[in-house]
């Protein structure tokens, strides 16, 4: 069944499954290689997760996040982001500080040249590896979670005209405050960071 669930959830965070889409188990079934037993489980633990919605006598479909739910969600891993980056700071070696500082110059070469899905790509590496060095596991999970479900916004974040630019120092910001060692700076950056996304959500509502 994990292999069904990785599946089905891969194809939602790249965008084949889209919102509201339909997902028929035979379909599924037949494309993983899996029971209709299984599909259905992996449908109930996706559910679980936030990604799909089951409506009775319908179904289930790929779950539509409303714009309300993006922000909450934002604010939320605000709090989270800001605990991984504070932790990260105590517990970055030599080598996860060049990684890190790697990735930030790798980001500032994606913003110089235009490569907006570039770009993209590298921050969720940067937040993926900050998130790792932080060793919260607990955390990562939830903050998985909530990407997936928000994916649909990050990619509209990310077309926004002239975000990167915005948010290329304050990624860099955090990689410094980590670099430093110093935890409430990293904090502060991270949270900072969310801010910015949530003010760039509500001003693509309007």
């Amino acid at each position: 069944m994990s292999d069904v669930v990785a599946g089905i959830r891969e194809a939602i965070l790249t965008g084949e499954f889209v919102p509201n889409q339909r997902l028929i188990e035979a379909d599924l079934s037949e494309r993983f290689g899996a029971s209709r037993a299984g599909v259905r489980a992996a449908i109930v633990e996706l559910a679980n997760e936030g990604l799909i919605e089951r409506v009775q006598n319908r179904g289930a479909r790929v779950r539509a996040v409303s714009l309300t739910e993006a922000v909450e969600i934002s604010e939320v891993r605000m709090v989270i982001e800001g605990l991984c980056a504070a932790k990260a700071a105590e517990r970055a070696t030599p080598s996860d500080i060049a990684g890190l500082q790697a990735i930030g110059e790798e980001m500032r070469a994606a913003v110089s040249s235009g490569d907006v899905m570039g770009y993209s790509r590298l921050n969720e590496r940067l937040h993926g590896r900050v998130r790792e060095i932080s060793g919260q596991g607990t955390a990562s999970g939830v903050l998985e979670r909530l990407r997936a479900q928000n994916v649909r916004h990050q990619f509209r974040l990310a077309m926004h005209p002239g975000r990167p630019q915005v948010s290329l120092p304050q990624h860099l910001e955090i990689i410094d405050a980590i670099a430093a060692h110093d935890p409430p700076a990293a904090e502060r950056a991270a949270r900072a960071h969310l801010q910015s996304v949530i003010r760039t959500l509500r001003e693509i509502a309007t």
